[in-house]
């Protein structure tokens, strides 16, 4: 299979090189030059199966051709190995129609090691396959770091450094990262937002020189195998549930857009899906733009699901490029508006393409806990803050209540303990293998949110 850009002047790429280089050279994010799908049948023949054979068979089309079917299963299998419920993802019923889908039983207690842990198995296989080294740049508003950092720990072939807001991720999110002492690993805190994170990511990826010198790479989900990967189960919850025969919604809390995007591509490649709910907190650019068509940069606010904390979804670029009919230049021009005036307008067509497939829901800060403590009292379950604004928004765009709501439980409630015991007065334990988690030493560097210092601290440190 080819990959393309959504900006459309980088070259196509296979799968190892979309792998490997992460943004397009012209600033855009790689896609499928086309969905690949599954009928029906396909569908049907994968009731009854565990979560790793139905990964193999959502992920095979996009590697055809490059990873052997033996080679792709053992890595899916290694991958999934280290999670700590044999169903990988389970799903869990709330009431007559309500189910969670929970992500979080990986290594670092979140969603984001469904698709770093496969990560970690493909970096490693094509890496010793071409006989070369990378260095790993990545952001995070909390999860993603501390997933990447656990995937990548020890690899020889890799160096990972994550930029992190300072002072901006729960202390469980931070220490998750900065307790991981292996030679390979680097921990940057910025002095800024997520977004100034995510803004010097890019700009390091779009300095062809800088990008060369360090044989750069990325595991934020402008990397698409990260997207890939979480494809997955949507099609493992959906089949538990009576798919194809049945139509499944879902509900995602959404930052950088990654998450629900995947659920989108199920969609494409034939899973039949009534609706897609986006989940905002305060931090709400996709509802107000699913709203008015209009895409505007506001500041952030800080929040108790600090992983939403974000305004600029990356991700979105993916969706405007199958939303304007995979043309790349309405793709560029409302890039370069983003840019340089923080705002965009999507044109009707798009907008009605995308409101096709998407609703969207604000959930603030009283409704997040509310959500929470109702949610206990009611099922005796607790869950974290960023799970609770998606159940919040299930409840406000629930549509037919004979379909199945499957609310994606994002994160483990022990890595946001102030938020959940501010709703409920008791804090979720950190499992048995976390315990000691506070009282581990931490290491990592507070650079100011300048590109320069940050390049020169990488290069210095860098092994390729």
């Amino acid at each position: 299979m080819e990959y393309i850009s959504t900006r459309g002047q980088a070259p196509k790429l296979s799968f190892e090189g979309v792998l490997l280089s992460g943004l397009a050279r012209d600033g855009g994010l790689y896609v499928p030059n086309q969905w690949p799908t599954l009928t029906a049948g396909d569908i049907e023949s994968l009731r009854g199966q565990s979560y790793q054979q139905v990964a193999f068979s959502v992920i095979q089309p996009f590697v055809t051709g490059e990873i052997d079917d033996a080679s792709l299963k053992q890595m899916i299998d290694t991958a999934y190995a280290s999670f700590s419920h044999e169903a990988v993802t389970p799903l869990s019923q709330l009431a007559a129609n309500d189910w969670l889908l929970e992500l979080y039983h990986g290594p670092t207690l979140a969603f984001k090691d469904v698709a770093m842990q496969l990560l970690g198995q493909l970096f490693d296989d094509v890496l010793r396959r071409r006989q070369e080294r990378i260095t790993i740049i990545g952001a995070t508003s909390g999860d993603t770091g501390s997933s990447a950092i656990e995937a990548m720990r020890g690899r020889d072939a890799v160096d990972i450094f994550i930029l992190h807001p300072h002072n901006r991720t729960s202390e469980v999110q931070r220490r998750q990262m900065t307790t991981v002492l292996d030679e390979n690993v680097h921990n940057i805190a910025i002095k800024g937002t997520f977004d100034d994170c995510q803004a010097l990511v890019k700009a390091m990826f779009n300095d062809s020189a800088f990008r060369d010198q360090v044989a750069m790479g990325g595991v934020n989900s402008i990397n698409w195998a990260r997207v890939m990967a979480q494809v997955v189960y949507y099609f493992y919850a959906a089949i538990a549930l009576g798919a194809p025969d049945r139509k499944v919604s879902f509900t995602v809390p959404t930052g950088n857009f990654g998450d629900v995007l995947a659920g989108y591509v199920a969609g494409q490649m034939g899973l039949p899906i009534e609706d897609l709910v986006i989940a905002t907190n305060v931090n709400d650019i996709l509802t107000r733009t699913l709203a008015t068509g209009e895409y505007r940069v506001t500041s952030v606010t800080p929040t108790s699901s600090p992983s939403m904390d974000i305004q600029v979804s990356s991700n979105f670029e993916r969706l405007l490029f199958d939303a304007y009919g995979r043309q790349p230049g309405a793709v560029v021009s409302s890039m370069h508006q983003l840019s340089d005036q923080g705002v965009f307008q999507i044109e009707p067509a798009a907008a009605a393409f995308i409101a096709k497939y998407f609703k969207a829901a604000r959930v603030d800060e009283s409704q997040t806990a509310e959500t929470i403590k109702s949610i206990y009292e009611r099922t005796g379950r607790v869950v974290d803050p960023h799970t609770a604004v998606g159940l919040a928004a299930a409840v406000s765009q629930r549509g037919p209540v004979e379909v199945p709501m499957v609310s994606l439980a994002t994160a483990h409630p022990a890595k946001f303990p102030e938020a959940v015991g501010k709703a409920i007065g008791l804090q979720s334990e950190l499992p048995d293998r976390l315990s000691d988690l506070f009282s581990r030493p931490e290491q990592f560097d507070v650079l100011d949110n300048d590109l320069e210092t940050v390049k020169a601290h990488i290069s210095a440190r860098t092994r390729v």
